[in-house]
Order: structure tokens, then C-alpha cells, then sequence
């Protein structure tokens, strides 16, 4: 079954899909759409990547010590917040001494997919984070920066060691394997548990307004008041799981921040 392709990626692909037929031809890589040869995910990616510009620049234009706006007060509970859950919360609890240096990584990480997450709350919209590919390139950017910073913080050597739980030469062989693929499985981890979410919120929105839209459009054919009352119900289901998604958007934007955190404080960590 092709990706759901919203009047935004056709409008994209109108205009661009020639251009990148040709790119993709001239790498030898022939899309699984020719018709749409920018995927869904990938344009609501790009705009998720420009919505998040134009507010950091607005945010920016009207940063003030003295009278704040809500613009400003709704960035900085971003940061951090009386119930301890804002980015440099996190890593300041998580990722040792030196935290501060990885706020713009995590954080740009972080607001990329709470704005991603977001998009499925508006019907013209769709959530990047639904396809699993999204996720996955979050999780590759993720697992390449936190093991740079063990690299950067013990050296090529001293990083390898740490994969060896400071144990007797004699139990390296065993543990080191183990803990390589320790490592490693931290991408299936934050894809799959960022991904599943979101798409399975995606589709029980999607499955239960279908289900309570029915009986609303028969009621509807055999009178305008019994269409009126059976409709009731279907307006009211958005409203609840719009809060729903985002309630597990905020969430899973928040594992995707302490889960980094996390793996940078192991990785930098020193052995006492």
C-alpha cells in the first residue's frame, strides 16, 4: 500500500518532482512512486525543519529580560520547568559535567521531533514521525553524536576500553561482544519506540473516525436531524484524541531527550 500523499506533497512534486527524477536517475536509485518521487515523510520533514527555523527566528526577534512574551515563556519552559522534564533538565541530570555542550545537538534533535510529532494533530498535515525512516535517521544522528562525545571525551583507545566494564582481561572477550551490541541495539530502541507510537496514534484517530463518520453520513441520507444527532459523536472524537496525540507526542519527545542524555552521560562517563 503507497504512503498517503496530502495536496502538499503534490503541490511539492508538481513543481520539484522533475528535478529530483533526474537527481534520483542520474544516482541509479529509481523511487517507489515515479509519479511522486518526494515521499510524504520527506516533505513534511522539510517543513517541519522550516517551521522550526521560522520560530526560532521569530522567538529570537522578540527575546526580552525585562517584559518576556508568551512566545519567549513558552521557549524557555522548553529548556527547563518547575517538573524538571525541559532539555537542559534533562541533561543536566543525565549527561555529567559537561551538559551545557550538548544542548544544541539534543535540544535541535528534541524540537525536530516535538514539531514532527505535532503535525498529526492538523487534518492537511502528516506526522514524519509516522514513518519509520524518520525515526531512524533521529536515532542515526543520535547514535553517531553520543559515541563522537565518548570518542572525544576518552580518545579512540580509552572509548574502546570502556566497552570492556573495567573486568579481568580474561572476561573481556565475553563482555565486550555484549556490550557492542548493547550499544548498537540503542537505534532499533529509540526508532521502534518513537515510531510505533506515533503511527499507531495516527491510526486509531484515523480508524475511529472512520468508524463513528458512518453512521453519521446514513443518518444524514435519511434525515438532516438524525444525520445532526449520529454526528455529534464523530465531532467529539477528534477533540479527544487530538488531546491524546498530543499528550504522546510531548511524551515520546521527552524519551527521545533523556534517552540521548542518557547515553551521552554513559559514554563520557570516567570509571572511579
Amino acid at each position: 500500500m503507497g504512503e498517503h500523499a496530502s495536496w502538499i506533497t503534490e503541490f511539492v512534486n508538481r513543481y520539484l518532482g522533475g528535478a529530483t527524477l533526474a537527481l534520483l536517475s542520474a544516482l541509479h536509485i529509481r523511487p517507489d512512486n515515479p509519479k511522486l518521487p518526494i515521499p510524504e515523510h520527506v516533505v513534511m520533514a522539510l517543513m517541519v525543519l522550516v517551521v522550526g527555523t521560522l520560530l526560532a527566528l521569530w522567538v529570537r526577534s522578540r527575546l526580552s529580560v525585562e517584559r518576556p512574551g508568551a512566545s519567549q515563556q513558552v521557549a524557555e519552559l522548553l529548556l527547563t520547568n518547575p517538573l524538571g522534564f525541559g532539555i537542559t533538565d534533562v541533561l543536566e541530570e543525565n549527561a555529567g559535567h559537561h551538559w551545557e555542550r550538548y544542548v544544541p545537538m539534543v535540544g535541535s534533535v528534541a524540537l525536530f521531533i516535538l514539531i514532527g510529532n505535532l503535525f498529526g494533530v492538523f487534518p492537511f498535515l502528516t506526522a514524519p514521525t509516522s514513518a519509520v525512516t524518520v525515526p531512524l535517521a533521529c536515532a542515526i544522528i543520535v547514535f553517531l553524536y553520543f559515541n563522537w562525545q565518548g570518542i572525544r571525551h576518552h580518545g579512540p583507545l580509552g572509548y574502546v576500553k570502556t566497552f570492556t566494564g573495567g573486568l579481568d582481561w580474561w572476561l573481556v572477550p565475553l563482555i565486550f561482544p555484549v556490550e557492542i551490541l548493547s550499544t548498537t541495539a540503542r537505534l532499533l530502541s529509540l526508532t521502534v519506540r518513537l515510531w510505533a507510537n506515533i503511527f499507531a496514534s495516527d491510526m486509531i484517530y484515523g480508524l475511529f473516525l472512520g468508524l463513528f463518520a458512518g453512521p453519521a453520513v446514513w443518518g444524514w441520507e435519511k434525515s438532516p436531524v438524525l444525520g445532526v444527532i449520529l454526528g455529534i459523536l464523530p465531532a467529539l472524537i477528534p477533540i479527544a484524541f487530538i488531546g491524546l496525540h498530543i499528550f504522546v507526542s510531548v511524551i515520546q519527545t521527552y524519551v527521545f531527550t533523556i534517552l540521548p542524555a542518557v547515553y551521552i552521560g554513559l559514554a563520557t562517563a570516567d570509571e572511579h
